[in-house]
């Protein structure tokens, strides 16, 4: 039962601090308007034939066209320096405090839920930042909770239809969008979240809109809270897993700067384009990495590893070479190895053991596992 609770994770970095780890940069540098984006390093993935390339996201952020900080180019601006190839803004149907009703007018558009991605896609475009279209469906109780619906053509018409969630995913679906479970395991009774204490579960009705084909992925990750059950739900009912920041505030003021800790969503995509994006999500190609750690599904971690990772067998030791940025905890019977960004290793050789990968999770607290003897060349 305990993997049925949230594991929370506090924030890596502060704002305010002075880090010495170099996945970190100075804070007064990001501010400089020259600075270039973050390159972040993953080789592409080969499967079946195909090559994918490794498209890095964050597909639910909001703005103060909902209940975020910051406006929609800020996003832009955000996810340009963390070396981002796409992100969708995601702002909330039926939460909008800062426009309209008691709100102040920021727009002539202000009853226009495309008005976000409308006011950011220029920049985007102007910053070669793939932009996908995308709102969040946002009920008081749980089930249903939250939901994300992106690559939507149109969120004006899932909003004429507020009154009924199961409507709204309906109409999103029809559009083609790729509709997310949003944190699955949040507390917050009065908001769409569980009661505390409540064990989180796939309900009846979550399994009603997915027979349907309403629902399309989970997120395993939301801004620092990890349901490691969700893995399994995906596993078992053929779901996408996301990682999400649902950042609010600032970039700076969530997580520091440029930090790759923070939530990211790896696409493998064909291509980069928006097209590939929405093909590698219903293909369920998705991989979130945050807090040095990889959750997906099984097949697609284990190549993701096969081509982040160069090996060399020598008599009894196999040197591991990460050509990644992703940091990798390995482990050989009792002996546990780090294998850091772009770094290498030396692990003893053992016929009939296992390597496992203690910080990529492809299940419910379940590394991902490679026999050593598949190595050996």
């Amino acid at each position: 039962m305990a993997a049925a609770f949230p594991v929370h994770y506090a924030l890596s970095q502060e704002a305010s601090s002075a880090p010495a780890d170099p996945l970190f940069s100075d804070i007064r540098n990001d501010l400089r308007p020259d600075l270039p984006r973050r390159r972040i390093t993953i080789p592409d993935v080969a499967d079946d034939g195909k090559q994918y390339k490794v498209l890095k996201g964050d597909f639910h952020i909001h703005t103060l066209f909902s209940d975020g900080h910051v406006m929609p180019r800020v996003r832009v601006q955000e996810a340009v320096r963390n070396g981002f190839d796409c992100i969708s803004i995601t702002d909330h149907i039926e939460h909008r405090p800062f426009i309209g009703g008691n709100g102040f007018k920021l727009a002539e558009q202000n009853d226009d839920h495309n008005i976000a991605y409308t006011v950011a896609k220029p920049a985007a475009d102007e910053s070669n930042l793939i932009l996908v279209p995308g709102t969040e469906i946002t009920k008081r109780t749980m089930p249903p909770g939250h939901f994300n619906a992106i690559f939507v053509k149109d969120v004006n018409p899932i909003a004429a239809v507020v009154d009924d969630w199961k409507t709204m995913l309906a109409v999103a679906a029809e559009q083609g969008a790729f509709v997310v479970w949003n944190h699955p395991g949040w507390v917050a009774p009065n908001s769409g979240g569980l009661v505390a204490g409540t064990p989180m579960s796939f309900t009846d009705e979550h399994e009603d809109v997915r027979k349907k084909g309403h629902l399309h992925g989970i997120e395993v990750f939301n801004h620092t809270s990890h349901y490691p059950i969700v893995s399994d739900w995906c596993n078992e009912r053929n779901l996408g897993m996301i990682a999400s920041s649902d950042v609010h505030q600032s970039e700076l003021h969530e997580y520091g700067v440029r930090n790759l800790r923070r939530p990211i969503t790896l696409v493998l995509a064909e291509e980069r384009s928006e097209a590939s994006i929405r093909e590698a999500f219903f293909a369920h190609r998705t991989i979130g990495w945050v807090f040095d750690r990889i959750f997906g599904r099984p097949h697609w971690v284990a190549k993701l590893f096969t081509a982040c990772v160069e090996t060399n067998v020598s008599g009894e030791n196999v040197t591991f070479k990460n050509k990644s940025d992703i940091p990798m905890d390995l482990q050989v019977r009792e002996t546990k190895y780090a294998l850091p960004p772009q770094g290498e290793v030396a692990v003893a050789y053992s016929d009939g053991g296992i390597l496992i990968v203690t910080n990529w999770f492809v299940g419910t607290f379940k590394p991902l596992e490679i026999p050593m003897q598949t190595l050996k060349r």
